[in-house]
Order: structure tokens, then C-alpha cells, then sequence
């Protein structure tokens, strides 16, 4: 098996785009199903009524993404022309840039939080600053771009900065390097490989940049890390300042890991618990124990804060970038679930009889250990 690392020089990066008729980015990009629906592009309705303001972008080429990371629906080596594919199991209709923005300050004042999110691919950054400067002209909603790091480096994170970009987030995923470089890095023969240390380089500067809690790291469970692996993550990334973005793995057809099995609900309630025990409540290591398989065992903390953890949804709920005034601004309805599926997150606040399932799922009596 070959493996090449991505080869997209700064130098390569700003070289001109060919000329082309075809429906791509600046000019055009792709916007999740549920941002369609908000914006109007398309009619429907979610299964349960909620406000909406989240609206996700997606950048856009007809070669599409160079990364071939095996659970993912863009991946370059899934079967299939890369505009049927999907990204995170949801449907991103192609729209015109100018078209979304102008109907971007139509709606705005129902809008939380605006995301781009970056692909692997020579013309991304140059392409991002493009659409950034369009909508920043027209639209004051806060802006995040979820970044491809191959794609950067310090000073192409403070143009973004220049530019209005208030929060920068990273797909990092996988949360060992074992794991990001078993699916992110070993690809098959002719693939482009990520690297674990340039991306925590990207994260550093973004830290410095743009301050306390305006990175997040996207993290994927499911991937064959242990409770101990999520626990470690959650506290380093506290510690930093940096949120830490929870995702459940989703299985996509015909990816590389197609047939590998969804981590189980129950284990994935504790760890949206755990992880926000740990970054909203103080929670460390002394908090926690583990089996030998590495799996949570125990968990000790106040009765008042766990239980009041717990009735205020506030965990199971969609971790996103916020909106202007603290509330939850990107909620990403089915990125983890099927919409005839059980939520895994909710992007609206559970009420009684979702509380109710949750800690019939979450089963924490067995594990939750009181103390003053």
C-alpha cells in the first residue's frame, strides 16, 4: 500500500484557478438540506418544530475533496460522482453563492450562525476568503469556518481573522494519533494522507489568534477509541480553552467503514455527560475510572451539579458554535441520526419525556458514585 502525504505547497495554493463553466466554488456552493429548507430553497419540515438559524456551507469542485478519510461521505475513493455524494448522511443541494448570501440578509434576523466548511483541495483557502468577503459585505450573523489545515498557515488564519471570521473549528475526529493516522492517514494506493502533527500545529495558531474558546475540535465516537482516549481529549482541550465538538459516528454506504456498527446509545449518553461535566463543571481525571479495557467504570461528582447536569438537557443537546448572544447557534439536525432514529443529539432542548429516555438510556445509577 502506497501512502502519499497531501502535497498542497502554500506556493501551489495561491496559484490561479483554471478557467471553467462548471458549478463550483466561489461561485457556487453546496448548503445542507435543513439550511435549504430555513433559507427557502426548498420546501419541507423537520419532525419536530423548532427554530432554526444554523446554516451550513460547503465548498465545492468538480474533482472534489483530495482526503480520503475512510468514514467519510466525501471521501475520494467512494464510489460515485462526488455531487451525488453526501457529508455527514445529509443532503447538500448545489446553490449560487450570490443567490445564498442575498437570501442570507433576507432572513437574518432569524439566522444564529453561519459555518463554511473548508475541503482539501488547492483552491479552498483562496475560495473561502472569496466567499467570506461576500457574505461579510451583506450579512453580520457570527461566522465560523470549519478549516482544512493541509490548506493553511498562520497567516492565512489571520487573513481569515482580517476578514470577520469569529470562531475556527477543526474536524480533527479521530482522537489518537493510532486512530487518525489508521483512518485518515493510511488510504489506499495513491491516496493523500493527513498529518496528525499539522493539524495540532493549525490549532495552536488558531489559539493564539483568536483567543479563549473560539477554536473547537470536532470529536468522533466510534472510531475505535476507548472512554480513557475521550476523557484524555476533553480534559487537554479544557484546559486550552478549546471546545471540543462532539460527534456520534454515522455509518456512510459505501465509505470504508460502511458496515462498522454505530457506538452504543448507552455509551454515547455518558460521554456527552462526561464531556460536559468536563468542560462546564470542573470535572478531571480524579473524577473518573476505568477497566482494563479503558472503558468508563465510575463516575464521582456532586449529586446536585450531575442530576442538575442532566435536567438541563444542556448536554445532549448539539454541540455547536454559539450565536451572537450565547444561545446555541449551530444545531446540525441528522448529522448523527437517521430522522426515524432515536436523537442522539438534539438540536433543541429535550423536554420531560426525552429527559426521561435519556437517563433510561444513559443507565448512570450503575455507574455514578455521590459525593459532598
Amino acid at each position: 500500500m502506497t501512502k502519499t502525504r497531501i502535497s498542497l505547497t502554500v506556493d501551489a495554493l495561491d496559484a490561479d484557478a483554471p478557467t471553467t463553466s462548471a458549478e463550483v466554488s466561489p461561485d457556487w456552493v453546496r448548503i445542507s438540506g435543513a439550511s435549504a429548507i430555513a433559507l427557502r430553497f426548498r420546501s419541507g419540515r423537520f419532525g419536530r418544530e423548532f427554530d432554526f438559524g444554523g446554516i451550513n456551507l460547503l465548498l465545492n469542485y468538480e474533482d472534489g475533496c483530495r482526503s480520503d478519510c475512510s468514514y467519510c461521505g466525501l471521501a475520494r475513493t467512494r464510489p460515485g460522482a462526488y455531487e451525488d455524494k453526501s457529508f455527514i448522511r445529509v443532503e447538500w443541494p448545489l446553490v449560487q453563492t450570490d443567490e445564498l448570501v442575498e437570501r442570507m440578509a433576507r432572513h437574518e434576523e432569524k439566522l444564529t450562525r453561519l459555518c463554511i466548511s473548508m475541503v482539501t483541495h488547492p483552491f479552498s483557502y483562496r475560495d473561502t476568503c472569496d466567499i467570506t468577503e461576500r457574505i461579510r459585505a451583506h450579512v453580520e450573523t457570527p461566522l465560523s469556518i470549519l478549516v482544512a489545515p493541509p490548506t493553511l498557515n498562520r497567516r492565512r488564519l489571520e487573513r481569515f481573522k482580517e476578514l470577520g471570521v469569529d470562531m475556527i473549528g477543526f474536524g480533527i475526529d479521530a482522537v489518537t494519533e493510532d486512530l487518525f493516522r489508521r483512518h485518515r492517514t493510511e488510504v489506499p494506493a495513491g491516496g493523500a494522507g493527513l498529518s496528525w502533527d499539522q493539524y495540532w500545529e493549525i490549532v495552536g495558531h488558531a489559539r493564539d489568534l483568536f483567543g479563549p474558546w473560539k477554536v473547537n475540535c470536532h470529536t468522533l465516537v466510534g472510531l475505535g477509541e476507548t472512554d480513557r482516549d475521550l476523557v484524555d481529549i476533553f480534559v487537554r482541550l479544557r484546559d486550552r480553552e478549546i471546545f471540543s465538538y462532539l460527534f456520534c459516528f454515522n455509518p456512510e454506504p459505501d465509505s470504508r467503514l460502511a458496515h462498522h456498527p454505530k457506538s452504543p446509545l448507552r455509551r454515547w449518553r455518558r460521554i456527552q455527560l462526561v464531556k460536559h461535566l468536563i468542560e462546564t463543571e470542573g470535572l478531571g481525571w480524579d473524577d473518573f475510572e476505568f477497566d482494563d479495557d479503558e472503558a468508563l467504570t465510575l463516575l464521582r461528582g456532586s449529586e446536585l451539579l450531575v442530576d442538575g447536569a442532566v435536567e438541563s438537557g444542556v448536554p445532549f443537546m448539539t454541540n455547536g458554535c454559539p450565536g451572537s448572544k450565547g444561545e446555541p447557534g449551530c444545531t446540525r439536525p441528522y448529522g448523527s441520526y437517521r430522522p426515524a432514529e432515536q436523537f442522539r443529539d438534539f438540536p433543541f432542548a429535550p423536554d420531560p419525556d426525552d429527559l426521561r429516555d435519556i437517563r433510561a438510556e444513559m443507565d448512570l445509577e450503575s455507574i455514578f458514585e455521590k459525593v459532598r
